[in-house]
């Protein structure tokens, strides 16, 4: 009895996790898309700079990669 009662409880919290993950994806439905307008995004984001240590750097070489 008490084995039937901890699995109804795992079944009942489960039960109420899908739930909540269903009401998340309902309302995410019906959201409004992120603006895809370039008035909304005015900055432009660089790239960030790629360092090579020479230690990276020769073993590229020694496997023929040539990272310049």
């Amino acid at each position: 009895m008490a084995a039937d009662c901890q699995e109804t409880g795992r079944n009942l919290r489960l039960e109420s996790h899908l739930e909540r993950g269903l009401e998340r994806a309902a309302r995410a439905a019906v959201a409004t898309p992120p603006s895809i307008r370039f008035e909304d995004y005015p900055t432009e984001i660089g790239k960030r700079e790629i360092r090579i240590s020479d230690a990276a750097a020769r073993l590229a070489n020694s496997l023929h990669l040539h990272l310049d």
